[in-house]
């Protein structure tokens, strides 16, 4: 068994899967910030989002969600 963790394959296979992790705990905590700071509306956004792959870009917009005051704010950094 530790060879098959050695080995490259498995060392890929693990990094895509923690960033497909990653990915989709990010677009959890931006559902749950949109709806709890702007209500249902508000997840209109999210086809739009979970479109975007960018874990960075991603990060930025759950930063924004916290300082906009209004959706059409966050909407212009979609």
């Amino acid at each position: 068994m530790s060879v098959l963790r050695e080995s490259p394959w498995y060392q890929e296979i693990l990094r895509e899967g923690e960033a497909r992790g990653e990915l989709q705990g990010i677009l959890s905590a931006i559902e749950i910030n949109l709806e709890l700071k702007f209500s249902d509306r508000s997840l209109q956004l999210m086809p739009e989002i979970n479109q975007i792959q960018d874990l960075e870009r991603l990060k930025t917009i759950l930063r924004n969600i916290v300082t906009a005051n209004t959706i059409e704010e966050l909407q212009q950094i979609l």
